[in-house]
């Protein structure tokens, strides 16, 4: 195995440059390195205006996507040692954003479609704290544990053909922490949060190619949740024709 790997690296800045242009870093090569920590040792060493992010170094915090190899994946996930037969990799922002600087992707259009569908829990009515917490059975939180271990980390809408066609497609991340609420006991919001997901740019926008899940770092399983979300859709489209032929209103 060679000492070192080269790291061809997407450079851009927007307004500066016309497009983006690779340029190569030679990176010592070792069986514990990441590309995470490959980034820190070209700024830290080789090149102080490079543009990236990162935080939690845990696969945590989602900060760290990039396209590496042309696949969306976490800098911190992914190690060197992968790609040392070939003795290269190339890494670029992740793809489906704007760039705002080199693997800097603008993720303004996801975080809004991520409070679309209200991620958070919702209460019709608060009861007092002297009535304590709100409590559920394990089998409650079965239902919803798996898609709640989104980090909101962008790589499946990297992945997604349909956010890269239209970005009002609201996409796998925020439909599937609208089905995480959804099915949480503790939560009143599912009616409110039904108007997206049966909106144009709502579940049925997706065509279920299913690479979501294949790039997902913490096995959430989007492509599932959003099925889940077509299902739930047709049974609330169901339910209020046969409110209209009663001639009830949905509320």
């Amino acid at each position: 195995m060679s000492d070192s790997i080269a790291i061809y690296v997407a450079r851009y800045r927007p307004g500066q440059d016309e497009a983006p242009t690779e340029q190569r870093y030679d990176v010592p090569l070792s069986t514990d390195l990441s590309v995470l920590e490959a980034l820190n040792y070209i700024k830290d060493e080789l090149d102080p205006t490079l543009a990236y992010r990162w935080s939690c170094r845990m696969a945590i915090c989602g900060s760290c996507g990039v396209m590496i190899d042309g696949e969306p994946r976490l800098g911190c996930k992914t190690f060197l040692r992968e790609f040392a037969d070939r003795g290269e990799l190339h890494l670029r922002a992740l793809d489906n954003f704007p760039v705002e600087r080199d693997l800097i992707a603008d993720v303004e259009r996801f975080m809004d479609h991520l409070e679309t569908v209200k991620p958070w829990t919702v209460h019709n009515s608060e009861r007092p704290v002297s009535e304590g917490e709100y409590r559920q059975t394990p089998a409650e939180l079965e239902r919803y544990q798996q898609f709640s271990q989104c980090i909101n980390c962008g790589l499946c809408y990297a992945a997604c053909p349909q956010f890269g066609r239209d970005d009002s497609f609201l996409g796998p991340a925020a439909l599937t922490l609208a089905l995480r609420y959804n099915l949480d006991s503790r939560d009143d919001g599912s009616a409110g949060r039904m108007a997206a997901l049966n909106a144009d740019e709502g579940v049925w926008r997706c065509t279920f190619v299913g690479y979501c899940s294949e790039v997902c770092p913490k096995d959430v399983d989007p492509a599932q949740a959003v099925n889940r979300g077509k299902v739930a859709s047709t049974i609330n489209y169901g339910l209020n024709l046969l409110r209209l032929a009663r001639g009830e209103h949905d509320t």
